[in-house]
């Protein structure tokens, strides 16, 4: 059996921390779109926004660091987090790149996010990081990532429910459709975990 004050939480940042609709302003801005998060559904968004990849990798190099600095947490994210981190340890593992950090470091200070580590990979493979850390349990809002993270590490992943990563849930991944539902799923969880 674990020991609940070893126990470490994986999370994503992006779409799962943050709002999942955090870049539908700068979008619609940018293309002249009227989008709303229900219109996302996907995760790859050129085919949404009727551009290429190219396009839009352009897009983020240019907007990205403005988006990531001011970008506002999931509701109900910051009570969970506050209340889990007097329990468990924090590891964020993101697909953010390491140019980011200075930027990512800031808001998590400036939004009193707590964490114990944050590890910016520069891709969405998030596998070697989470067996590294021994990472117990994982947050996350993309849905390959989510399949993928359940499969090779045998560990619940936790997929905040959003219109862009809708599929069959395979054994492993259990999907929530908010930070309240992730909350009272882990109490379960550790419940289950002290018989």
């Amino acid at each position: 059996m674990m020991i609940l004050n070893t126990i470490r939480i994986g999370l994503d940042i992006d779409g799962t921390v943050t709002d999942p609709a955090a870049f539908v302003p700068a979008l619609n801005q940018s293309f002249q779109k009227n989008l709303t998060l229900d219109d996302l559904t996907s995760y790859d968004l050129t085919g949404v926004l009727g551009i290429t990849r190219d396009e839009f990798t352009e897009w983020m190099k240019t907007n990205e660091a403005t988006i990531y600095a001011n970008v506002t947490l999931a509701e109900n994210a910051s009570q969970v987090l506050e209340k889990w981190q007097r329990s468990f340890e924090l590891y964020y593992v993101t697909a953010r790149g390491s140019y980011l950090e200075e930027i990512t470091r800031t808001w998590f200070q400036t939004n009193r996010v707590p964490h114990h580590h944050i590890e910016l990979l520069g891709q969405h493979n998030k596998i070697e990081s989470i067996k590294e850390h021994q990472i117990d349990l994982f947050l996350e809002d993309k849905y390959d990532n989510a399949v993928e993270i359940a499969t090779h590490c045998g560990i619940p992943v936790l997929l905040i429910n959003t219109p862009y990563n809708q599929g069959e849930d395979p054994k492993g991944v259990i999907r929530v459709n908010d930070w309240l539902s992730a909350e009272q799923w882990v109490e379960n969880w550790i419940q289950d975990k002290k018989r």
